[in-house]
C-alpha cells in the first residue's frame, strides 16, 4: 500500500509567539520531527504545506481590513518571504519530498489548494505516486488540518489523523473537527499505533 504523510502548516506564525500561534505548536513540530526520524521510510511521499500569502494585498479578504472575525478574516500572517511563513525551527524537513505553498493571493485552508515548487498540485502528486493512504499531521486541527483531511477523503484516499501530532486553536472547535473527520471516515489514532 502506497502511503503519504501530510505535514500541514507547521510554521512560525502558527506556533507559540507567532501572529496566530497555537498552544502546543512547538511541541507538535518536535514530535513530527521525531516521528519522521523513526518512520519516514514508510512513506512514498512526505508533503509539507505552508501558508504563503502576498504581503501587498488582503489575499482575497483573508487579511482583515480592521478587526478580524477569526472565521473568514484574520490578522496578517505567513507572508511569503518573512520569518512568520518559514517552518517552525523544531520541524526537521530533511525527509520532506515535496514542499507546497498555498494561499498565494487568496484564502486557502486545505493543503490540496497549494502547489509545489514545480507548480504541481497535491492531487497530481498523489496520482503520480499511486498513493492510497494518507496520514495527516500539523496545525491547526480545527482549520487547515481539518480541511486537508476532508479533501483527502473527498479524493478517495484512506485517511488517518495522527492525534498526537496535531495542535488546534481551541479545544471545543478542535474536538468538533475531529468528530466531523471521524464521521466522514477518517481514522483517529496516535502515531505509535
Amino acid at each position: 500500500m502506497t502511503k503519504a504523510l501530510f505535514i500541514v502548516d507547521v510554521q512560525n506564525d502558527f506556533t507559540e509567539g507567532g501572529a496566530l500561534g497555537v498552544e502546543g505548536g512547538d511541541a507538535v513540530a518536535a514530535a513530527i520531527s521525531q516521528y519522521l526520524a523513526d518512520h519516514a521510510d514508510e512513506y512514498a511521499l512526505i508533503v509539507a504545506s505552508r501558508d504563503w500569502h502576498d504581503g501587498d494585498n488582503d489575499n482575497g479578504g483573508h487579511f482583515a481590513d480592521g478587526e478580524p472575525d477569526f472565521i473568514d478574516s484574520w490578522p496578517v500572517h505567513c507572508v511569503g518571504g518573512t520569518q512568520g511563513a518559514e517552518y517552525d525551527a523544531g520541524l526537521d524537513t530533511a525527509a520532506v519530498t515535496h514542499h507546497v505553498k498555498k494561499g498565494q493571493g487568496e484564502p486557502a485552508y486545505s493543503l490540496f489548494e497549494g502547489v509545489d515548487d514545480e507548480g504541481r498540485t497535491v492531487s497530481e502528486l498523489l496520482e503520480q505516486h499511486g498513493v492510497l493512504e494518507i496520514d495527516v499531521t500539523g496545525i491547526a486541527t480545527d482549520y487547515c488540518v481539518r480541511a486537508s483531511a476532508l479533501d483527502a477523503l473527498a479524493h478517495g484516499r484512506r485517511v488517518r489523523v495522527l492525534t498526537d501530532l496535531i495542535a488546534g486553536v481551541a479545544a471545543e472547535s478542535s474536538d468538533a473537527a475531529l468528530a466531523e473527520l471521524a464521521h466522514a471516515g477518517a481514522v483517529l489514532t496516535e502515531s505509535a499505533r
